[in-house]
């Protein structure tokens, strides 16, 4: 996935800012694609002098809101229906379980202790957004809450072995 079809997906559900988008990036992408502000505003402009999205209005202290062109939908469906999305996933996390090793067994398992943490706090994080979330019957809110229920499952999954790695030491 690129930050340009996750804006542009954002802007085909809704206009927004630049503010607007980091804003929906932070609720509703935190643990799938983050974006920094840098990143995002870079982003649309390489997308705006590509006819992607364009600006539909301007406020107050250059404000400028986006909307997605023809030209934007048409990326976003290309990316969606006919690019295999190929999955490879770089995990830091994990290359460095690879070298625990070069630690003291005590430092690995604080290691794994921090990851199983972090684990615990994020499915919670997402067990809070499942809790106040009013999912309605419209599509974006089913999407949603499908995307909620892999992000739920693949925590649950990873503390489970964070767990298990744990009991790998008694």
């Amino acid at each position: 996935m690129s930050l340009r079809h996750a804006v542009l997906g954002l802007l085909a559900q809704q206009p927004g800012s630049g503010y607007d988008l980091l804003k929906r990036f932070e609720e509703r992408f935190v643990y799938v694609w983050p974006a920094t502000q840098s990143q995002l505003y870079g982003e649309l402009g390489k997308m705006e002098k590509a006819g992607l999205v364009r600006v539909a209005a301007e406020g107050p202290r250059g404000r400028k809101e986006y909307e997605i062109t023809p030209e934007g939908h048409a990326d976003l469906r290309h990316w969606l229906i006919e690019v295999v999305p190929d999955g490879t996933k770089r995990d830091d996390r994990l290359l460095r379980v690879f070298f625990l090793s070069v630690l003291s067994p005590e430092e690995a398992r604080t290691y794994l202790q921090q990851n199983l943490a972090v684990f615990e706090e994020r499915l919670e994080a997402l067990r809070e957004i499942e809790r106040v979330t009013e999912w309605g019957p419209n599509l974006g809110a089913k999407y949603g809450r499908i995307s909620l229920e892999f992000g739920l499952r693949q925590l649950t999954m990873l503390r489970d072995w964070a767990e298990w790695s744990l009991k790998q030491f008694d």
